[in-house]
């Protein structure tokens, strides 16, 4: 359970740094913020694994990259369940997308398989 708090935080994180970050998306109230956070979580867990399969000529013609128009599709279908979540444009959505999927990334050296967080001590022998 922890491990899921923990990451939903993360993803929270990342979308808090995309509306910061990217000119076109907007997300008002901390609420928002872990309800569009959780169901991200969600909708990257069902929906997400379909489109890849139902789109999959494209991806590997594309050499993986139309999976940033997927992730783009994931961000907006999340903006699109709230009212206070909002994406102006495609780009805007790319770009987001990009902004979370580094942020969940970077935070995925600190969170081990298990969802703790791992601290890593580099000991020198003297």
């Amino acid at each position: 359970m922890t491990g899921f708090l923990l990451r939903t935080l993360v993803v929270a994180l990342g979308l808090w740094l995309a509306s910061a970050v990217v000119p076109g998306i907007s997300i008002t109230g901390f609420g928002t913020l872990l309800g569009a956070a959780l169901l991200l979580g969600i909708v990257n867990a069902i929906v997400r694994p379909l489109a890849i399969l139902v789109t999959l000529p494209v991806t590997v013609l594309s050499l993986g990259l139309f999976l940033l128009v997927i992730n783009a599709a994931m961000l907006g279908l999340v903006a699109w369940a709230f009212d206070d979540f909002a994406i102006a444009d495609f780009w805007s959505a790319l770009l987001g997308a990009i902004v979370v999927s580094i942020t969940g990334w970077l935070a995925s050296w600190f969170i081990g398989p298990r969802g703790r967080v791992e601290i890593m001590v580099v000991r020198h022998p003297h």
